[in-house]
């Protein structure tokens, strides 16, 4: 009797050679992609602000944790607050940690129609 001499059959692999030649060529490209932008120039010399201290302003509107008001250490109420600031320029809005957000929006609002040109809610910055 003769025997057939039979090949083993070969399972065809998943493609994961291709997949991380793929990926390793994207990220090569991106690396590239990336570095290729405008240097700036070498005679500018950034500002750093490591040492800077700052206090608060002083003619900020304090919001209080209580919903209160103060400016200049002064207790106002809302109507007294909206008079004083009405048609101005510019206001700084102070308001505590603790405070309401919906009397923050409020007072915001409140601030805009009495003809607040700008409102600037002062905030401490965080750490990123």
């Amino acid at each position: 009797m003769r025997r057939l001499a039979f090949s083993p059959i070969r399972t065809r692999g998943e493609p994961t050679i291709a997949l991380i030649n793929i990926v390793f060529l994207m990220l090569i490209f991106f690396l590239i992609a990336g570095s290729i932008r405008p240097r700036p120039n070498a005679d500018v010399s950034l500002v750093t602000l490591d040492d800077i201290e700052t206090d608060l302003p002083s003619d900020a509107l304090i919001l209080l944790a209580d919903g209160s008001l103060r400016h200049a250490g002064v207790a106002l109420s809302r109507a007294d607050a909206l008079a004083q600031f009405s048609g101005q320029t510019r206001v700084r809005l102070l308001p505590d940690r603790a405070a309401p957000a919906e009397a923050l929006v409020t007072l915001a609002q409140e601030l805009r129609a009495t003809g607040v040109g700008e409102l600037v809610i002062v905030t401490e910055q965080g750490l990123p």
